[in-house]
């Protein structure tokens, strides 16, 4: 008995050490690109390169936003994740809602249309969508990089393979009672769908923040840049300045972390939620 508890015991501790072992060297560029961006100019640069700089400075920071638009370009992409965030969680949670509960005719077959859109590559619709934004006339605006984000398959499917769990009985009494459907949607489908909306709206914000090969084919003035698209512009420009390319790459990458860090148990939530109730 003992014998069993202490291979138990060793098998516990060695899963945890190559858990442990994984993570740290996942988590060694993004330390590494946050400690050379307090190194000294040209520190960075050398090999072996240092772990950890000689004296920590805030040099790179100040000349990042002296000296280029990443300032503009952090401004630009908060607007532009918060309005495709904002804006995507509503259309989706509608259409997902009426796929989930709303009859209609052709309902289904339009949902299995929808799931055959994602084995498309994202890229195929790039030219239809940049014609289609210039006909428009939304090239080189903001409403070009937000409008085509407004409605995406994956987000429809997970609103609506959550929302299957809401009672009809529940809906239909809101019906007898003579409640309006938007009513219904906004008091009380909005309200069960927290988890799911929590989790999509993580999801989302994360692909906008992140995006880089859309705003950059329909964003052709630097002052509508967004933080992806003006750090590739740094790394042109600025291609022997190491260390201010980390801190624009710090300055891409650390608000997004910390929003899925301070989200993560609703994110976790929602997707365990989703599975079983799904």
């Amino acid at each position: 008995m003992s014998r069993q508890v202490g291979e138990s015991r060793f098998t516990a501790f060695a899963v945890n050490a190559a858990l442990v072992l994984v993570a740290l060297v996942s988590l060694a560029p993004l330390a590494w690109m946050v400690s050379a961006s307090f190194m000294p100019r040209g520190e960075a640069g050398h090999f072996p390169p240092p772990l950890l700089p000689s004296v920590a400075t805030l040099a790179n920071y100040h000349e990042l936003f002296e000296r280029t638009t990443m300032a503009r370009s952090f401004v630009n992409s908060l607007i532009v994740s918060i309005a495709i965030t904002g804006l995507s969680l509503l259309v989706n949670t509608m259409a997902g809602y009426a796929f989930a509960k709303l009859r209609f005719a052709g309902r289904d077959r339009v949902f299995q249309l929808l799931l055959a859109a994602l084995v498309i590559p994202a890229q195929v619709a790039m030219l239809p969508l940049f014609l289609m934004m210039k006909q428009l006339h939304l090239v080189n605006s903001f409403g070009g990089v937000v409008v085509p984000a407004l409605a995406t398959v994956f987000g429809i499917f997970l609103v609506r393979q959550y929302a299957r769990s809401i009672p009809d009985e529940l809906l239909e009494a809101a019906r007898i009672d003579g409640a309006s459907e938007l009513r219904i949607f906004f008091q009380i489908v909005l309200p069960m769908l927290k988890p799911v909306l929590v989790t999509l709206s993580i999801f989302t914000f994360m692909a906008a923040w992140n995006d880089f090969m859309w705003p950059l084919i329909v964003l052709t003035d630097q002052e509508h840049y967004t933080l992806p698209v003006a750090l590739a512009s740094l790394s042109r420009e600025y291609v022997q300045d190491v260390e201010m390319m980390m801190a624009g790459a710090v300055l891409t990458v650390l608000p997004v972390l910390a929003v899925f860090l301070l989200l993560q148990r609703y994110y976790i939530q929602g997707l365990l939620l989703g599975s079983v109730k799904g």
